[in-house]
């Protein structure tokens, strides 16, 4: 009877393994898919990657940046974030002489690039992250 436990007890753990593998695989497969909806003709755009509090509403994952962004809670902004510490109209995010850059619009909590609070105009680079309110995007820009 214990002989038989055991074995048992050997196979549950291996599938328990294969599906902790199979979820890893997948949760990896729909990170490269959310990348990929992004085309190639939009080189340039903000993807979600932190939200601290949970939002009763859905966010999309990749926000196209194009010459001009703003983000706030105006429904009249690009990207409408109904978050209690982002403010109407937040920030603003323009393209400038081939680069973006990032301007606080005077908000009360403030943005933050990297960790550092911004005072002025700020250039974007690259995998930047910005956090405004509790919530966290990563600047990408392929072009």
């Amino acid at each position: 009877m214990l002989n038989i436990l055991s074995v048992i007890l050997k196979y549950l753990f291996i599938i328990i393994i294969y599906l902790f593998i199979f979820s890893i695989i997948r949760l990896m497969y729909l990170d490269i898919r959310g990348i990929d909806t992004v085309s190639s003709n939009d080189n340039v755009y903000l993807k979600l990657v932190n939200r601290r509090d949970s939002l009763p509403y859905k966010m999309e994952d990749n926000y196209i940046v194009g010459d001009e962004l703003t983000l706030g809670r105006n429904s009249n902004n690009q990207i409408v974030i109904k978050d209690p510490y982002i403010s109407k109209k937040h920030l603003k995010i323009v393209e400038d002489e081939g680069g973006y850059f990032l301007k606080d619009l005077d908000s009360i909590n403030g943005t933050y690039v990297n960790e550092e609070k911004i005072q002025d105009v700020v250039k974007l680079s690259n995998n930047d992250i910005i956090k405004v309110g509790n919530i966290e995007f990563l600047f990408v820009n392929r072009g």
